[in-house]
């Protein structure tokens, strides 16, 4: 078991570095913004707005180094409103300001469909798991089953379900082995990549 702690605002930029280095070659991430010196120019603000929003409104877990990071909203947080976004810095708006054209019509387009099929799915009031990631360099150390169970028994205890969305069949199974469960299968064929919609309930 690896010791879990909340983020602290000093360690917010080292957690930015983790989860774009864990997301580097996310295939969602790649599809919708595939040249590689934007996605690292994005990714970052991408990241900190996150992590800003999710302070604001849930909980972001790390390990004391920062080699993993679990970011959740609390029920009734999942869907960012202006004046939330506004709150939380706005830097998650930031950040589609940094896409070029092409990437800003692709990442609205697929922001739209996932939050349509979100709402769907999950009309609850719910927790979200916004972001689980771990350094490259210490994957498959069990840091992210350890990340999840502080907010999946909080969430437990208070009597609500947890929701995510997971772009590979292999998180699928690893999220499956902690309680979730597919409640949706969606491909995107605009962009080629495939979303699975999972719930725990």
């Amino acid at each position: 078991m690896h010791e879990i702690t909340s983020l602290l605002p000093a360690q917010r930029e080292q957690a930015v570095r983790t989860l774009t280095a864990a997301f580097s070659d996310d295939v969602m991430w790649r599809a919708i913004l595939p040249d590689d010196v934007e996605r690292q120019r994005v990714m970052p603000m991408m990241w900190r707005g996150v992590i800003a929003y999710c302070q604001q409104y849930g909980i972001v877990s790390t390990t004391p180094d920062v080699r993993g990071i679990a970011a959740w909203t609390k029920p009734g947080h999942a869907h960012p409103t202006l004046w939330k976004q506004l709150r939380a810095g706005f830097l998650l708006p930031r950040s589609v300001m940094l896409m070029s054209k092409a990437s800003r019509e692709r990442f609205i387009r697929e922001m739209k469909q996932i939050d349509q099929i979100h709402r769907r799915v999950m009309p609850k009031t719910h927790w979200y798991l916004w972001a689980l990631g771990v350094a490259p360099d210490h994957q498959g150390q069990g840091i992210g089953g350890d990340l999840l169970m502080p907010a999946c028994a909080q969430a437990q205890e208070m009597g609500f379900p947890c929701y995510l969305e997971t772009e590979t069949e292999d998180n699928a199974s690893f999220y499956a082995k902690r309680g979730f469960e597919v409640v949706c299968e969606e491909e995107f064929s605009e962009s080629s990549f495939r979303l699975w919609f999972m719930v725990r309930t």
